[in-house]
């Protein structure tokens, strides 16, 4: 098996109709804004969005970014420059370590780029998060959902 994690750039523009898809199947997040978001992010210096392959085909993909819809919210939490979300597996390929690998990618990333911590904010995957050093900085109930705000030390 062929494992490899590919950073996206704007002419990807495959690999972003897939994630579009995906996340609008998972999170109803209509394709238009995950694209437009995606195509920013991705010709962006200080965003990223990475993809992992199995044998050249795309089963999981994330990212560090500036804003999430949580800052709208709770806009006191917008002093943290960089926000893990947005990390999707395909159903038939979790509970395999791909999305650690891939979390362990962007963290890797962010600390070559000296960045001091990395946010996120869950609340389907706080055990995950826990397993790979994420502490959890506060509890918030917003939109009917209880999440957990993490944070990761680089």
């Amino acid at each position: 098996m062929d494992v490899q994690l590919h950073k996206l750039l704007p002419d990807n523009t495959h690999f972003i109709q897939q994630i579009a898809a995906w996340y609008h199947n998972e999170w109803k997040i209509p394709v238009e804004k995950t694209v437009q978001n995606l195509e920013t992010i991705t010709a962006s210096s200080d965003e990223i969005q990475v993809v992992l392959l199995i044998n050249e085909v795309p089963v999981a993909t994330g990212g560090v970014y500036h804003h999430v819809g949580l800052l709208d919210r709770v806009p006191r939490l917008n002093i943290h420059p960089h926000w893990l979300a947005l990390v999707y597996t395909l159903p038939e390929h979790r509970n395999k370590g791909l999305g650690a690998k891939l979390c362990r990618y962007l963290e890797d990333y962010y600390r070559d780029q000296q960045a001091a911590a990395l946010h996120l904010f869950t609340d389907t995957a706080e055990k995950l998060y826990t397993r790979l050093g994420w502490e959890v900085m506060e509890r918030l109930e917003t939109g009917g959902r209880n999440l957990a705000v993490m944070q990761k030390a680089l």
